[in-house]
């Protein structure tokens, strides 16, 4: 994975059905489609998921990837529980890749974000 990734915030059900089926008939008509889209329900989610320190560790694991959550935590100077803590939080939100190997990485290169109103 790697390119951009934009994050709806609020999205309707319909717009987000909208713009999967965009993609599906564009890729129907052999256009080729590479899109990478994270929702949450609310900005509360959103900030749950992605504090100030949480975007610190994803700017450094995208230039840096790391072996190990603890090879991550050395790097950073944080506590070893706090940074696994991260990490899982942003594996599951889907903004982590783990390797094959357990190494982490970061690929987007910017991240975007909608805010529904």
């Amino acid at each position: 994975m790697s390119g951009d990734l934009t994050i709806h915030v609020g999205e309707s059900f319909d717009a987000m059905a909208a713009r999967v089926a965009s993609a599906w008939h564009r890729a129907e008509r052999g256009e080729e489609v590479q899109e990478n889209h994270l929702s949450f329900e609310s900005w509360e989610g959103l900030s749950k998921a992605l504090s100030g320190k949480r975007l610190e560790l994803l700017r450094h694991l995208h230039r840096n990837p790391a072996a190990s959550i603890a090879e991550l935590a050395r790097a950073l100077s944080r506590d070893y529980k706090r940074v696994h803590e991260d990490v899982e939080t942003l594996t599951a939100a889907g903004l982590i890749n783990r390797t094959d190997d357990g190494g982490l990485r970061a690929d987007y290169d910017e991240i975007r974000t909608t805010i529904a109103l």
